[in-house]
């Protein structure tokens, strides 16, 4: 070793970002293990390399006692004083015992060394680097597929779209640009293993977020996201600016923003809706496009029983119940669902709720939201709950 080895660990040091020292250290751990293995497995030593020149020795120790036990490990007091008479019962005594032929061995367990650190650091820094973008989105290119799982290339490193987390019926193509959620990252002994999603509700809001400046400026609020991957999805957004229309702002002109994050997603549809205070309004606005006749809540429960007309039921619920059900995350309420004719069976005395025709899920009626008809007992309700 020399002054260029100590020159080249400095050039490491910025670009890598290894301290030598660092380096040092572990190339001194290394050839004292080097050491032992090939010259004195037995023998107490050190390595010391030279922080200006670069040359290193190595260094057996003994520490002094009374009585010698084993000449490779001790030696007497009366030996050590010979070499300096300060020396005293339990200090250490050092020589130098580097060997002649050491320098290949010192120069191949050196590299070996650096090389293993650089390694390391690598995986230090892209870990540090993705483990803070933990629920993010990653832009990358589909570098291959292998046992259904899809590998994304990210620069230095790879992401790992798993079977569970991709979306239903999507196709993946060796080269295609794909976007996805990082879900996890892990420090592993191979290095950092990132995990991604293409059916997390997260995915859906990083979406809007890049695509809605007024979300990324603060001027308009995701509330909420409910998400079945591939099929339908429903974001609830909110304004305190009242000049600010929250769904318009996310739709975008002539739907351009909205139709970005549907092609992206492969033609997921998505109902975006206005968050309200009143739950009673926001329930009903979840359940959008049905046209709702009025709502009852329970407020203690989260319980909601929401009234539609017979010809918007089916709407209301939703294909296999998916419109209903996605109502339900999005608000964070359990919801009932009933058509008039339901209520009049269940109440054949009549009641009297409000209802507009042209009534739609953005001006409910502010009258007759709540409290339209007797409340019916909760365990009841709770068996025909969606």
């Amino acid at each position: 070793m020399n002054t260029e080895f100590l020159e080249a660990l400095g050039d490491l040091e910025k670009e890598k970002g290894i301290s030598v020292e660092v380096l040092l250290e572990a190339i001194e751990a290394a050839l004292l293990s080097a050491y032992k293995r090939n010259f004195g497995s037995l023998q107490n030593a050190r390595v010391q390399i030279d922080r200006e020149t670069g040359d290193f020795k190595v260094y057996a120790q003994r520490t002094v006692t009374e009585t010698v036990e084993d000449e490779r490990l001790e030696i007497s007091l009366h030996d050590a004083q010979k070499i300096d008479p300060r020396y005293e019962i339990g200090d250490v005594v050092e020589n130098e015992v580097t060997p002649r032929n050491f320098g290949r061995i010192s120069a191949q367990t050196a590299k070996q060394v650096v090389v293993q650190r650089i390694r390391e650091a690598e995986r230090n820094i892209i870990y540090e680097q993705f483990s803070n973008r933990e629920s993010d989105i990653i832009t990358g290119t589909i570098q291959r597929i292998e046992q259904k799982n899809v590998y994304i290339e990210l620069g230095k490193t790879e992401a790992i779209l798993t079977p569970s987390e991709q979306i239903p019926n999507e196709e993946y193509k060796q080269g295609d640009r794909i976007k996805a959620y990082i879900v996890e990252v892990r420090k592993t002994t191979k290095g950092p293993q990132i995990y991604v999603s293409r059916t997390h509700p997260g995915l859906l809001k990083r979406l809007f977020e890049l695509e809605v400046p007024e979300l990324q400026d603060g001027v308009v609020e995701l509330k909420s996201v409910a998400r079945e991957a591939g099929a339908r999805s429903k974001i609830a957004v909110f304004s305190r600016d009242e000049n600010v229309d929250p769904v318009g702002a996310c739709v975008g002109p002539k739907g351009l923003r909205v139709q970005n994050i549907v092609n992206e997603l492969n033609g997921e549809k998505i109902d975006i809706i206005k968050w309200d205070s009143d739950a009673s309004k926001f329930v009903a606005s979840s359940l959008s496009p049905a046209k709702v006749v009025g709502v009852e809540v329970w407020e203690d429960e989260k319980v909601a029983r929401v009234i539609v007309p017979d010809y918007q039921l089916s709407l209301a619920i939703g294909k296999e119940g998916q419109n209903a059900r996605l109502a339900a995350k999005l608000t964070g309420w359990k919801i009932d669902i009933k058509s008039e004719s339901q209520m009049a069976d269940l109440y054949p005395e009549g009641y009297n709720p409000v209802y507009n025709e042209e009534s739609n899920d953005e001006s409910l009626a502010e009258d007759g939201l709540e409290e339209l008809i007797e409340l019916p007992d909760l365990d009841e309700y709770r068996n025909d709950e969606v």
